[in-house]
């Protein structure tokens, strides 16, 4: 019996609240303490809780109470306020950034400024700050992982809920002993593990099937495996709700000309997810590089020229191989350039009367090809379709027999000089 994963709302940024063991309440009786002037009374705490719970900026709960900026800060870190934050950076919190970011563990950083660990590591990107070794876990990323796996919340959600890596939360699950609300029953512990990482990989179902038949597990088909992969909890982030600091990596790597795959590895999105925002940003086009993220050697003035000398006169497959560049980047540059294939673009009228000459002296389909440029099977098809069939046996005469090498080339010109009799085009 399996149940339904459940999908977390965009501002949880805390499945259940976590206590240290360290903080209990001591059984023995409590010495007494000297009052200090600064010490924070029952009634500024629950100010500080209000004012944080309206979602006041710290340098507004600071004002309010008369305290310094980073005596409030370490107060909600002490209190574990944690909330989804959309506030623009101050110079405190860079500076608090660049001093503990490779020191202090991601979650409790967070914790101390107020914001969400996804913040954090957009923030760190474009600071250039260097990324941190990977801490150990804390007792509150234990607690939102058990609480997590008990309640079905999908597994790609848990890890960017506490910021770490999917593969690494699978593995601290199994540490711990957890076992997923949604496992179905058939599926083993190593098994479970195993599908997860090879999904983390971005591997397509059937591929990840194959490997794990492979690998001595039970066989199942693609869509099986999907269905219970989803069971299992196992999610990309799709629908998530783009965020401020999200926002302006994104930016920063269209003005920096950087990868865009770091970028979507990090923040857990899609490409097809990454070039819908940038379109809603209007970043398209503002890339300092010529061609964009496009691999391959950069399109120069000369392979532009080739490109629309030779497009739609001769195969597209023949200009890719001449200009060393696959069949795709050719035919994305030249809709990019705007150019029309030679095959589909429309007959002239000269060319009509080019065609009813070639058939009336008896001129072959592929000299007429050749001389406009265009491919045998179109020539015949709008041959037949101007009432002019090039292989019908009651055609005046054929073409010689003779090596067309040692043939005069046949051009427009030299068809329309056939004089052809006065004869209207079918329509």
């Amino acid at each position: 019996m399996t149940r339904n994963s459940i999908d977390l709302d965009a501002d949880i940024v805390e499945l259940t609240p976590f206590v240290p063991e360290t903080e209990t309440v001591p059984t023995a009786p409590l010495a007494e303490l000297a009052f200090r002037a600064d010490a924070w009374l029952p009634d500024e705490t629950n100010r500080l809780r209000a004012a944080f719970a309206e979602d006041r900026t710290i340098d507004e709960i600071a004002a309010m109470l008369g305290r310094p900026r980073a005596g409030v800060a370490t107060r909600i870190h002490d209190l574990g306020l944690r909330r989804n934050s959309r506030r623009s950076w101050s110079d405190w919190d860079d500076e608090e950034m660049a001093c503990c970011y490779a020191h202090v563990p991601t979650a409790t950083l967070a914790a101390r400024l107020g914001r969400g660990v996804s913040a954090l590591y957009a923030r760190a990107r474009l600071l250039g700050l260097s990324e941190p070794g990977s801490p150990p876990y804390s007792g509150w990323e234990d607690a939102q992982l058990r609480v997590g796996y008990e309640q079905g919340v999908p597994v790609a959600q848990i890890s960017s809920l506490i910021g770490r890596p999917l593969s690494g939360v699978i593995a601290r699950a199994s540490v711990l002993g957890l076992r997923h609300a949604c496992q179905p029953d058939d599926w083993s512990d190593a098994e479970m593990t195993r599908a997860l990482n090879l999904a983390a990989t971005g591997a397509r179902y059937m591929a990840i099937a194959r490997m794990l038949a492979h690998e001595g597990f039970p066989e199942r088909n693609s869509r099986s495996l999907g269905q219970r992969l989803r069971m299992l909890g196992y999610g990309r982030g799709w629908g998530r709700a783009w965020i401020a600091e999200e926002d302006d990596l994104l930016r920063h790597a269209y003005a920096t000309g950087a990868s865009l795959t770091p970028l979507r590895e990090r923040l857990g999105r899609s490409s097809h997810s990454i070039r819908w925002r940038a379109e809603a940003l209007k970043l398209r086009g503002t890339h300092v590089r010529r061609d964009g993220f496009r691999q391959g050697s950069v399109w120069t003035a000369e392979d532009e020229a080739r490109l629309r000398a030779d497009y739609g006169k001769i195969p597209t497959r023949q200009i890719a191989k001449a200009l060393g560049r696959g069949l795709r980047a050719v035919l994305y540059r030249a809709n990019h350039l705007g150019l029309v294939h030679g095959f589909m673009r429309p007959f002239s009228s000269d060319e009509d009367g080019a065609i009813r000459s070639a058939w009336t002296h008896g001129v072959s389909m592929v000299d007429v090809a050749q001389a406009l440029g265009r491919d045998p099977a179109v020539i015949g098809k709008h041959a037949a379709r101007i009432g002019y069939r090039f292989n019908d046996p009651a055609r005046p005469s054929r073409g010689p027999r003779t090596r067309r090498a040692s043939r005069a080339p046949v051009t427009l010109e030299s068809l329309l000089a056939l004089d052809p009799p006065d004869l209207p085009i079918a329509a």
